[in-house]
């Protein structure tokens, strides 16, 4: 009979058997192991910005509309943040490594029919519907994913591993539009294409880990399921369409507002069901893991809309090539990679607190700053205030989501990374909406000034000023030109006054990203400190020593 201290003694695994590897195999299978996940998890990291580089490539070929191209960039994020809690908790039924390979099938197939697309009429359906089943696969994979490296890696090394996972992961998101500018330049079906070698990599290092599925006897919870989906589905499509729709849509709203009654509807239902519910909702009873999603999801407001209005800002103020803007981004993620790694030090030695706390404090600083040096037209002026916003979120985002994994059920490591997904991707979707209405609003305000000061009329400067925001920003639902005669040679003359006008309205976004940032800061200060130990995770230790190294059922 084991005796009561094996899991907290073993160093890299749980319990020892007859025949068990060395420590120096067990750590190569430990590598390998990360490395499948990485290789998985990259292809959705770069999809999420790969698409919009080509956009006019695939608009031009395919002659869609502007609000189709749309739909094909969103239908991905919508599928991903309507199935990410269903896929956490399907990868806890079924085993991890089982729905992670799935997933990584669902996912590169998809993406090779979208490559395949059609140049007919049906090519806007053939997109939209391949895109939908891409997030799909991701939102299988990724909680999955994520929820391997959780169990196979003992919570006294876990910080350190999944700050190399979100660190390698996160600034792939960088790369996106990088590698789809130099892809597009061949044709623009590699950057689906391109998915097919990195998933034959994933599957193959995943095989050759040997990891060990652990399924459970339980019946999934499909009424939880349908709700979920259906809630967050509605609630994010209000968001996205918000900028084409108006605000003051009734669309709009009834998507929102009915998103969110199904929401409601959910979480009464997870409360009284007899069953096993979808999501324990028990576990927001932690004090520490409510701390931890607050601070993810008012850092993630900024985290990902920055990739889209700074690689505009670059590209419209900056005179950028997208291929250029990727690189302004890079120097973002330099601060990202390097504070990630220090951050999940951090936890593992003293918890995920002080490296909220940190992170959230030098994000707040950075993007101030950075929004102070906006109107200096430079790299050389802003990249100071970029690296320090990108250290801040580097800070925090490893240990507040590994502090919230570790924090799981009954180590339901899918369920609860299927949660802390699922806030990331609702927060991406409110940030995005609102502050590109900010972006938008502001950019309008300064051009309309600056074509009456020009002696254009009220009603002619309010038109082609909401035509230059619009087609700047892509906000609106067709891409409307700015008019000819008079307003086109305007236009011509002011292309100075314009750049600075934009700059001053992203501005504006970067302060608003800074005041999400202190909002996470604040939050920060209810987590109550310190580190998760052995007799929090004790069940999770001894899970972990039967999670890799093994050959799987």
């Amino acid at each position: 009979m084991r005796g009561p201290q094996t899991a907290v003694n073993m160093p890299y695994m749980g319990r020892a058997t007859v025949g068990e590897p060395h420590r120096e195999s067990r750590s190569a299978s430990l590598g390998l192991t990360l490395a499948a996940m990485l290789f998985a998890v990259s292809m959705t990291f770069i999809d999420q910005t790969i698409v919009a580089i080509a956009a006019p490539e695939i608009t031009d070929e395919l002659s869609l509309s502007s609000s189709g191209m749309q739909w094909v960039v969103n239908a991905y994020l919508l599928s991903l943040a309507a199935f990410f809690a269903l896929g956490g908790r399907l990868s806890d039924l079924y085993g991890h490594r089982r729905v992670m390979l799935l997933g990584t099938v669902v996912f590169v197939v998809s993406s090779a029919l979208c490559g395949f697309v059609p140049g007919d009429g049906y090519a806007q359906a053939w997109l939209v519907g391949f895109r939908a089943t891409q997030g799909l696969g991701a939102a299988l994979m990724f909680p999955a994913a994520l929820a391997v490296v959780v169990a196979v890696f003992p919570v006294q090394r876990r910080g350190s591993a999944l700050a190399l996972f979100f660190g390698l992961s996160g600034g792939l998101t960088a790369v996106g539009p990088i590698l789809g500018g130099w892809l597009t330049t061949w044709t623009w079906r590699a950057i689906f294409w391109v998915n097919v070698p990195v998933a034959v990599i994933a599957i193959v290092l995943t095989l050759l880990a040997r990891i060990r599925d652990e399924p459970r006897r339980e019946s999934l919870d499909v009424t939880g399921a349908v709700l979920a989906a259906g809630g967050m589905g509605l609630s994010v499509l209000g968001l996205m369409q918000a900028s084409a729709w108006g605000w003051s849509s009734a669309a709009t709203w009834a998507c929102i507002l009915g998103g969110l009654a199904l929401l409601t509807v959910f979480v009464r239902f997870e409360l009284r069901t007899e069953r096993r519910p979808l999501i324990r909702l028990e576990v927001f009873r932690d004090r520490a893991f409510v701390a931890d999603n607050l601070v993810l999801f008012f850092a993630m407001t900024a985290f990902v809309p920055v990739f889209f209005f700074a690689s505009v800002y670059a590209q419209v103020c900056l005179s950028a090539s997208p291929n250029e803007a990727g690189i302004y981004m890079l120097v973002f993620f330099a601060g990202f990679g390097v504070a990630s790694q220090l951050g999940g030090r951090i936890l593992d030695t003293r918890g995920a607190k002080p490296a909220m706390l940190l992170g959230t404090a030098l994000g707040a600083v950075g993007f101030a700053l950075w929004a102070h040096r906006a109107t200096e037209l430079s790299l050389n002026d802003q990249w100071p205030y970029l690296v320090l916003s990108g250290a801040g979120i580097g800070f925090l985002l490893a240990p507040a989501s590994t502090d919230a994994v570790n924090r799981a059920i009954s180590a339901s490591y899918g369920e609860v990374t299927g949660i802390t997904q699922t806030v990331r991707n609702y927060a991406a979707a409110v940030g995005l909406a609102v502050l590109g209405t900010v972006l938008t609003h502001v950019t309008t305000e300064r051009v309309l000034d600056t074509f009456e000061a020009r002696g254009l009329s009220g009603t002619q400067a309010g038109k082609a000023a909401r035509g230059v925001a619009e087609s700047i920003t892509g906000q609106g639902d067709e891409s409307r030109p700015a008019g000819g005669g008079p307003v086109a040679s305007l236009l011509r003359e002011t292309a100075g006054a314009v750049r600075m006008d934009f700059a001053e309205a992203t501005q504006v976004v970067l302060a608003c990203m800074a005041g999400a940032l202190t909002l996470a800061f604040v939050c920060a200060f209810l987590h109550p400190g310190g580190r998760v130990t052995d007799r929090v995770g004790g069940d999770a230790e001894e899970r972990s020593g039967r999670s890799a190294g093994k050959p799987s059922d």
